[in-house]
């Protein structure tokens, strides 16, 4: 029966393509495929199994398919990216081709399938104890959004020890942790957690437990139904970000700070003991609270406070291709795809970075950005131009090392293999300097261009390379104090969901750091600081995204972004006008 079924389902051209040319990135997709599959019993077909050198595979949007069919990880041992979302996978059916170890695997896309329970990988059953050895040992993030889970077994700290990210919105979860965390005895479960996304469940409970968590940075439980926070958030030494909005909570204290994005905030109060603070902090809030009293009554009534409300919101406004009189275009040459494939760019206008320490604190945010979500750049690496500066239409190209030139950041034009000889020199002369192995700075990345006999870089329409990925940008299109509208782009040689991952965290990071002047408002009792930043009377005005159309040298699309589909992974922080 299933020779016939395969038979039905026809050849399959992209995996022949794949086969002969040794290919190690594979996205099926389209209405064919669809069918194909359906043909074939919802299963993906035997000749998959034939491609040993596969790193990447996504296959998306397949309603058909359900179930992977046996030995997939046995036969695919070099895969490192699996993207499966918005399919008909069930636990059974991921069961039979998850069943054996994915020793390479760092990203598992499972989103949109309708899950009810894990696969046995991913510890569904049993207790989550055993001397077997883990089934995904190098996994590091997990998309689990939009199934159907209730609750999460211990068994997925075992199976994947080495968890960074792991996304849980849009299920059914009625408690966090939950059955996640083992109830006793060592390894510590979960030692490199930095980012927990749980938003759009049904959890009434938030464990104390969470501070079992050493790592964690990111935790978003946006609209549940929590009506406490435990005191024990206050124990997560590197919680920095934190989205509690869209519950009930009993304390309304604690609430008017959640709506105000203050995790700093809501983290001391928790330490004090909520509603019983320290003098400090509780003379601090009545002086904060004179100076509102104060503001109110000079603007005559309640619409001060309506609109800091509103002006809290971070507001982004996509301007479609279609809307924009003259859409950016990025045309991207054949080469690419054996040195650093993926690339995603969009616009983004009305940023100010004139006050302050804006300017430096945007720097160090991409700076952060490249050490923690790209993983010191090792997945994708992000570039930020200034928009006025950039001539377009651009080229996502290759060059050899000794055509390729460039002015880097800080430094006089120079060839790229130059470039990369003066770093390792540099590097050399720091580590004898510091008596020590670790160097700073570009030094770190020099690493990542090992092997390559071409080079990537972004091109503008005078033939200056305004960017050199994963090393340095060009000083041609440099940001500045004066900069007000962004050029993006971020490139991977992983995949293309990890650069649209990062392109939605810089967006979200960007728009808190504009709307940063709004928070601390009470705090700097300074309006003329205040509308410096946002504009007299703009203090909630969107930012305003632009669309990228990312093409082949024959003009047709390989990617849009923001499209549809992307910024679901921010939007319980963002607020997205389409």
């Amino acid at each position: 029966a299933l020779d016939a079924m395969a038979a039905a389902a026809g050849p399959w051209p992209e995996l022949e393509a794949a086969a002969r040319e040794r290919r190690r990135e594979l996205s099926l997709a389209g209405a064919a495929v669809a069918e194909r599959v359906a043909a074939g019993g919802g299963r993906l077909p035997e000749a998959l199994l034939a491609l040993p050198l596969l790193q990447s595979l996504e296959l998306s949007g397949c309603a058909a398919l359900r179930e992977l069919g046996p030995g997939v990880a046995a036969a695919l041992p070099a895969l490192h990216t699996l993207v499966l979302s918005r399919n008909g996978l069930g636990p059974a059916g991921l069961g039979a081709g998850l069943g054996g170890p994915l020793p390479a695997l760092r990203l598992l896309d499972l989103s949109g399938n309708g899950l009810e329970a894990l696969p046995a990988a991913l510890g569904g059953t049993g207790d989550g104890t055993g001397d077997a050895a883990p089934a995904f040992p190098q996994l590091r993030s997990l998309n689990l959004s939009a199934n159907r889970l209730r609750e999460l077994g211990p068994g997925l700290a075992r199976a994947a020890p080495q968890l960074q990210e792991l996304l849980l919105s849009g299920n059914r979860l009625r408690a966090l942790p939950g059955g996640l965390l083992p109830s006793a005895g060592p390894p510590a479960p979960f030692p490199l957690l930095s980012r927990l996304d749980a938003a759009d469940n049904e959890v009434a409970e938030l464990g104390a437990d969470i501070a079992a968590l050493p790592a964690l940075k990111s935790l978003d439980v946006a609209n549940n139904q929590l009506r406490e926070l435990p005191a024990a958030l206050a124990d997560c030494p590197r919680l920095k970000e934190a989205n509690f909005r869209g519950n009930q909570l009993r304390d309304k204290r604690l609430e008017k700070m959640v709506n105000g994005c203050q995790t700093k905030a809501i983290l001391e109060y928790l330490r004090a003991g909520g509603r019983g603070k320290g003098k400090v902090e509780s003379a601090r809030e009545d002086v904060r609270k004179k100076k509102r009293e104060k503001q109110q009554k000079k603007d005559s009534g309640d619409g001060e406070q309506d609109e800091v409300e509103e002006a809290s919101k971070l507001l982004v406004k996509v301007l479609h291709v279609s809307e924009n009189p003259a859409p950016l275009v990025v045309k991207v040459s054949p080469g690419v795809k054996d040195v650093r494939a993926f690339i995603v760019c969009c616009v983004l206008k009305g940023v100010n970075l004139k006050p302050g320490n804006a300017l430096k604190r945007f720097l160090t945010m991409q700076t952060k950005l490249h050490e923690d979500t790209c993983e010191k750049r090792t997945v994708a690496t992000i570039a930020t131009h200034d928009l006025q500066l950039v001539k377009a239409p651009l080229i996502y190209d290759v060059q050899p090392p000794d055509e390729l030139k460039i002015v880097p950041l800080g430094r006089k034009e120079i060839k790229a293999k130059d470039l990369l000889r003066q770093l390792q020199l540099e590097a050399e002369e720091q580590r004898k300097q510091k008596k020590r192995q670790n160097v700073s700075g570009l030094h770190r990345y020099l690493q990542l261009l090992d092997g390559k006999d071409n080079y990537p870089c972004l091109v503008d329409a005078e033939g200056a390379v305004i960017s050199f990925p994963p090393i340095t940008n060009s000083e041609k299109t440099k940001i500045r104090k004066e900069t007000r509208d962004l050029f993006l782009e971020v490139t991977s040689d992983t995949s293309l969901q990890i650069c649209k991952d990062v392109m939605d965290t810089l967006i979200l990071k960007i728009a808190e750091l504009n709307r940063s002047a709004l928070e601390n408002r009470e705090g700097s009792g300074s309006d003329v600081e205040l509308d410096a930043l946002c504009g007299p009377g703009n203090m909630n005005m969107p930012l305003v995204l632009e669309q990228v159309r990312v093409v082949d040298t024959d003009g047709n699309l390989k990617v849009l972004y923001p499209s549809k589909t992307d910024l679901a992974t921010v939007s319980s922080l963002l607020t997205v006008i389409r």
